[in-house]
């Protein structure tokens, strides 16, 4: 029987699933790739670790899913955005990967806002660039370390990357293309942009840009010995992250919007015309002819699974030691919580945040009454606080009518309730556990002829769709929580630069502090 391979690259587990044709999930085979972080602010990977810990998951799904490699029609690659992942002239990495959850470059975003190339940007690109944008990091590169600029033969994504390990061929698709260097009128490439940039020496360095469903390649000798693929097995160009979660839910089209929990807070909406703003992104829809819009922070569960990390360790390995889960041992505290009322309110500001880069974390009405619950609980309404910060800006410009939730929070009902009842929308979930993987599959079916487009989902979604609507009390509840919530967010942009001084030794006018 014929099987599609999706992999899935994100900020720490590069994944392999393997599909049937009519959608199911046959196997999953996951590994860690190690962040780096030599210094404050940079977030990197090792790219040759990646490829081989990312080649090990493919040999291990086909083993697991009990099907032969032959099997497999086609490859599609997914994988986190922004960042960068750099060759040489001799197609050779060239220093680690970098992150989107890097922020060196935010010395070269506020030179960018302070000079107008940021506002110039927005008109020409339709988005403002930002500090994981590969705009900024290439020209922290060129700033840093020229030597390494001089160097570069490709810049590239991290999904167009394990596409060259399998195939050996260098390009990108239309997607992940828009997210530094097109004019949003045309959907291609500008010289225009790069100059902006004062990075025109890199035009040689951009990857030609094909649709997401177009054979791009096939699987080398070298990549089948790795992977345990079949030489020759189609490849298609694959797709960006954001792009590919929202296709595998059914949300990559007009009228509701995507949003997808992770470690990114991910809320687009597909149009038929741009639309710009600077509270959102301009990029490519799959399609010619429509935009994706797209606003982003580094804001999202994340924040979860910081704290299960730091102070539910000891916990969390007693759980699944047990066969259970420390989601299952934290639920009715985190439950019970959220029926009470509370001062307790949260910003998830841990790696980024619509407000820049220079906003952190904090909690706010804390008291000694609090429960462990109740931190949560502010925690993960802070989360979804932040996803209305973005979802209400995209209404402004876009009729949205309903939601599509993904990622690992949407499997908890308590927690997609949780967004109906913030965001003011019905918030549909489909049973799709691994919906970049499975966008990815639905690209490479259509690109072998096994679907008749990129979008033409096999599955019957209504049936495995379940629909959360707004409670109107608990609505009314969370809006005047949100009120303040947002009051103060807007109100701290002082205060953050004067933390941000404390974390550099300066009392913030440049002074070293005692």
């Amino acid at each position: 029987m014929t099987c599609l391979l999706g992999i899935d690259s994100g900020l720490t587990v590069t994944k392999a699933v393997l599909f049937d044709a009519d959608g199911t999930a046959l196997a999953v085979a996951r590994r860690e790739v190690p962040q780096l972080m030599p210094e404050a602010r940079h977030v990197e990977r090792d790219m040759d670790t990646l490829w081989r810990e990312s080649a090990a998951a493919i040999r291990e799904v086909i083993e697991r899913s009990g099907r032969s490699a032959g099997e497999i029609a086609a490859v599609a690659t997914t994988a986190h955005g922004d960042g960068i992942y750099l060759l040489d002239r001799a197609r050779r990495p060239l220093g680690a990967g970098i992150l989107s959850l890097d922020s060196r470059a935010g010395d070269v975003i506020r030179d960018w806002v302070g000079d107008g190339t940021s506002d110039r940007a927005l008109d020409l690109t339709g988005q403002s660039p930002h500090v994981a944008a590969q705009s900024a990091l290439l020209a922290w590169i060129r700033r840093h370390q020229p030597e390494r600029f001089a160097a570069i033969g490709t810049a590239f994504s991290c999904k167009d990357f394990l596409r060259f390990c399998l195939t050996g061929t260098i390009g990108t698709d239309r997607t992940e293309a828009s997210s530094a260097f097109t004019d949003y009128r045309s959907q291609d490439y500008s010289d225009d942009a790069l100059r902006l940039y004062g990075l025109e020496a890199l035009a040689h360095a951009l990857p030609p840009a094909s649709h997401c469903a177009e054979i791009v390649g096939h699987v080398t000798a070298e990549a089948a010995v790795a992977t345990g693929l079949v030489q020759g097995t189609p490849v298609a160009a694959g797709i960006h992250d954001v792009t590919a979660s929202a296709l595998g839910i059914g949300g990559h089209k007009q009228g509701t919007v995507g949003i997808i929990a992770g470690t990114y807070s991910i809320n687009e909406v597909v149009s038929d015309a741009p639309r710009i703003d600077a509270r959102w992104f301009c990029r490519n829809a799959v399609a010619p002819g429509l935009w994706n819009s797209q606003a982003i922070s580094p804001s999202s569960t994340t924040n979860y699974e910081w704290f299960l990390t730091t102070f539910c360790a000891a916990e969390r390995a007693r759980a699944e030691a047990e066969g259970s889960s420390i989601h299952a041992v934290l639920a009715p505290e985190i439950e019970a919580a959220m029926a009470r009322p509370s001062t307790l309110l949260y910003q998830p500001f841990l790696f980024g945040s619509p407000y820049g880069e220079i906003a952190s974390a904090s909690f706010l009405g804390l008291h000694g009454w609090h429960t462990r619950g109740d931190v949560l609980a502010a925690l993960l309404e802070g989360i979804v606080f932040n996803h209305r910060h973005h979802v209400d800006a995209l209404r402004e410009g876009f009729p949205v009518t309903t939601g599509h939730l993904t990622g690992g929070a949407s499997r908890n009902p308590t927690v997609a309730q949780l967004f109906a009842d913030v965001i003011g929308l019905p918030i549909l979930v489909t049973e799709t556990d691994e919906a970049a993987a499975w966008g990815a599959a639905l690209c490479a079916g259509a690109a072998v002829g096994l679907y008749p487009a990129f979008d033409a989902d096999p599955r019957d979604l209504a049936a495995i769709t379940r629909t959360y609507l707004p409670d109107p009390a608990r609505q009314a509840h969370y809006d005047a929580r949100y009120v303040v919530y947002r009051e103060i967010a807007d109100g701290f942009a002082e205060t953050w630069e004067k933390l941000d001084a404390l974390g550099r030794g300066t009392d913030g006018a440049g002074r070293t502090a005692r």
